[in-house]
């Protein structure tokens, strides 16, 4: 047995997808951290130790440009390059060769974490070390470190620094949330165990050990859908052990839920009601329990269920979230009631700094599933890649802490906007922050392009003609409005019988720049649609708002016509169609409640492809300048500069009055963060690298003779973000008062996308 003591700048205890992203934003703004798990991978939850799929803001395709950026967007897209298939021990690599990339990071795998050092009155506690077993080892591990973060899940370091949590449901009348018990209760989210299968090729028996459960003695046969086909997280519902201790109780748990695992694929195998399951065998069953829920640890802000469901936007927010609030039956898989009660925001969610440090606690942060807020709140926070967005906010503000040497209160009281511009330079994931920095030297460059995209049109084509869609239902496109939108054609399919149609077309607006719904009638207009065609009508809808936004135009439901549906990708637009009787829902396992915009109106389905539509006048919304002190990333409208269809030679240009001393740049590209992705393929995509992404360019200044000289060439990127150090041929910053980005190849698409275009001196 070794004892040892070690000092770091951070300690992150707990290696999850929360823990891991903390620890690379640390280590990357510079901090010594250590990252310690007590498992043999990373990953938490999404590892192949548990395999549950790693959900976040696109709420399996729910809602409109959410994918999330940021260190947990750099690994769904390396994971979906890497890993097309979804392979669970891929994914492990992939997440574990994010921490190995960084040397500021020493990993501690297998150390489990049981004593913390802390002094101080209850009020105003501080963390000094924190000390793990190594297992299989027999190392005795203090960890020293300024700022700590519980990133456990369970929130064990917390608990023993005397960080104030609660456990349980907190009664109505607390916070006034509709979806909380009128008494409060220690009632929880049960634990789960999930199982593969594969075809052998031939059949295989199954003879069920003594502890499988007989189904037909419990409510799931009545209650719960079995199907052949599900794999994996298909079964989230074989949940249980919210009316018991999820944590003191996890052996007891566990056996119960293996006990039905067991008695499942027994069903399937011998109940002679799944005769296609005669080659099927199991493959793995998980021997953890994957927690939904324990301690939720207590900050200076509660979220609510009023913060989700009203998307409140908090002065201090520093992630955002899209999930649902998304609460299961205290009985878990042995309730009568389906297995969630899911309620959608109109769109995105942001979560405040406020709920990532300890109101008691005056070095502790958290990111997780234990940040600060109810259980309802906590129902929409709990996924993954939401999890892994706070670990990166968390991980910034604590090597901020350590480099001011502030308070995490003092940080998000004091400094939100220090907080903000770290956050918004890393590409992270916060919607609606424009970049502000002053250290951004390409907020005072004027910038121009080669071309730029003006005319927002689908059209057929003679090798895409497009497919009617008929209108028996309402359809839509969202369409960005800079500066305004004066008339829309629109491609229509007449009645085949010889009688004109008067179709009705609205434009509404979607109240909220984060939101990709209608919320409010702007104004209602009719066009005629004659017998036959298609035809091109127009609807004048003179809409001139004071900035740019995007608006919703909506044709409804009119008998004997259709729109004609393009299979493009139109840059800035999405159609959109009415739910109607027989569509399909986000899971099929979990009835929809009515009213809800987001489910009313989908985009999933119609994706990458666009009604036939021409807009007037020409936009405005992919102008060079948009890719400068944007928002970098669509929210109001595409906020990307886009080159024009034709433009071979694509570049972006930034020019100084007078000459700078540059040291980095840094490019954000458009990798479509309306794309759904997840880590083990739930949803496929036919893209291992999405087609908008560039692939090839070259950076180049401008010397004082007017000579351009290329300072790097980048082929085969994959990556969103894109940071480069510059350095003149005789050392030192590069002095230049132009830089210039040629654009040589995408992944496939026809146009150049540029989010962002920033340069940074000394």
């Amino acid at each position: 047995m070794r004892e040892e003591e070690v000092h770091y700048d951070i300690a992150v205890i707990g290696g999850g997808l929360a823990g891991t992203c903390a620890a690379i934003a640390a280590a990357r703004l510079g901090r010594r951290v250590a990252l310690v798990n007590n498992r043999p991978v990373l990953g938490g939850n999404a590892s192949s130790e548990i395999r549950v799929w790693v959900c976040g803001a696109t709420a399996h395709g729910v809602h409109r440009w959410a994918r999330e950026t940021g260190i947990m967007g750099e690994l769904y897209t390396e994971n979906q390059y890497r890993n097309p298939e979804g392979n669970p021990y891929y994914w492990d690599q992939v997440v574990l060769d994010a921490v190995r990339a960084e040397p500021n990071i020493d990993l501690y795998l297998n150390t489990d974490v049981r004593e913390v050092d802390a002094t101080g009155p209850a009020d105003n506690r501080e963390v000094h070390s924190c000390t793990g077993w190594m297992m299989g080892s027999e190392r005795r591990i203090t960890f020293h470190a300024r700022q700590f973060l519980d990133c456990t899940g369970d929130g064990l370091v917390g608990h023993l620094a005397g960080a104030r949590y609660r456990i349980g449901r907190e009664a109505r009348a607390e916070f006034d949330e509709p979806w909380a018990p009128s008494e409060e209760d220690q009632a929880l989210l049960g634990s789960t165990i999930l199982f593969n299968t594969r075809n052998a090729g031939r059949p295989v028996k199954f003879v069920p050990p003594a502890y499988a459960k007989d189904l037909s003695t419990t409510p799931i046969l009545r209650n719960r859908i079995l199907r052949t086909g599900d794999n994996g997280c298909d079964y989230w519902w074989i949940e249980w052990g919210g009316e018991l201790d999820t944590v003191h109780d996890n052996e007891r748990i566990r056996d119960e839920l293996q006990s039905v695992v067991m008695g499942v694929w027994d069903h399937i195998k011998n109940s002679g009601n799944f005769p296609d399951a005669a080659n099927l065998t199991l493959e793995w069953v998980g021997s953890l329990p994957g927690k939904r829920e324990y301690r939720r640890f207590l900050g200076d802000h509660v979220l609510t269920q009023q913060d989700i469901l009203q998307q409140r936007r908090f002065e201090d927010r520093i992630a955002f979230g899209g999930w649902s609030v998304d609460l299961h039956p205290v009985q878990g898989m042995y309730a009568e009631e389906p297995g969630a009660r899911q309620r959608y925001a109109d769109g995105i969610f942001h979560i405040p700094l406020r709920s990532l440090y300890s109101t008691n606690v005056t070095n502790l942060h958290f990111a997780g599933r234990n940040i600060s807020a109810t259980h309802i709140a906590f129902g929409a926070t709990r996924v993954m890649a939401t999890c892994a967005t706070l670990g990166e906010a968390a991980g910034t503000a604590a090597a901020l802490c350590v480099a001011e040497n502030l308070t995490p209160r003092e940080l998000a009281t004091k400094h939100v906007e220090l907080v903000h511009r770290t956050l918004l330079r890393q590409d992270a994931s916060v919607i609606g922050l424009a970049d502000e920095d002053p250290g951004n030297l390409a907020r005072t460059a004027f910038v121009t392009a080669s071309s730029h995209l003006a005319r927002l049109a689908a059209e057929p084509t003679p090798e895409a003609p497009g497919t009617p869609y008929p209108l028996t239902r309402d359809l839509a496109l969202l369409l960005p409005v800079d500066p305004a939108l004066d008339a829309v054609d629109l491609l229509v399919h007449g009645a085949p019988d010889e009688a004109a149609r008067e179709l009705t077309v609205e434009l509404w607006s979607t109240e909220r720049a984060e939101n990709g719904v209608p919320a409010d009638r702007l104004l209602s207009t009719t066009v005629t649609v004659p017998p036959g065609g298609p035809h091109w009508v127009t609807a004048r809808l003179g809409h001139h708002p004071g900035t740019p936004r995007n608006v919703i135009v909506i044709v409804r439901a009119c008998a004997g016509t259709a729109l004609v549906l393009l299979p493009e990708r139109t840059d800035g637009v999405l159609a959109l169609r009415r739910k109607a009787e027989g569509d399909a829902g986000v899971d099929h396992d979990i009835p929809e409640e009515d009213g809800q915009l987001v489910l009313e109106w989908q985009a999933r389905g119609l994706r990458r492809q666009t009604f036939a539509f021409r807009a007037a006048p020409d936009t405005g919304a992919f102008r060079p300048e948009r890719a400068v002190g944007g928002f970098q990333r669509p929210y109001g409208g595409p906020n990307m500069w886009s080159s024009e269809q034709g433009d071979d030679s694509p570049w972006l240009r930034l020019d100084w009055h007078g000459e700078r001393e540059l040291t980095e740049i840094r490019l954000v590209f458009d990798d479509d963060v309306d794309e759904y992705l997840n880590n083990l393929h739930r949803h496929r995509t036919p893209y291992e690298v999405m087609p908008e992404l560039v692939r090839d360019y070259r950076v180049q200044s401008r010397d004082s003779a007017g000579t351009w000289h290329t300072l790097l060439t980048v082929s085969d990127n994959r990556r969103r973000h894109r940071v480069h150090a510059l350095e003149a041929p005789e050392g030192g910053p590069v002095r230049t008062d132009a830089l210039r980005l040629l654009i040589d190849a995408t992944h496939g698409a026809r146009h150049a996308h540029v989010f962002a275009f920033k340069a940074y001196g000394a």
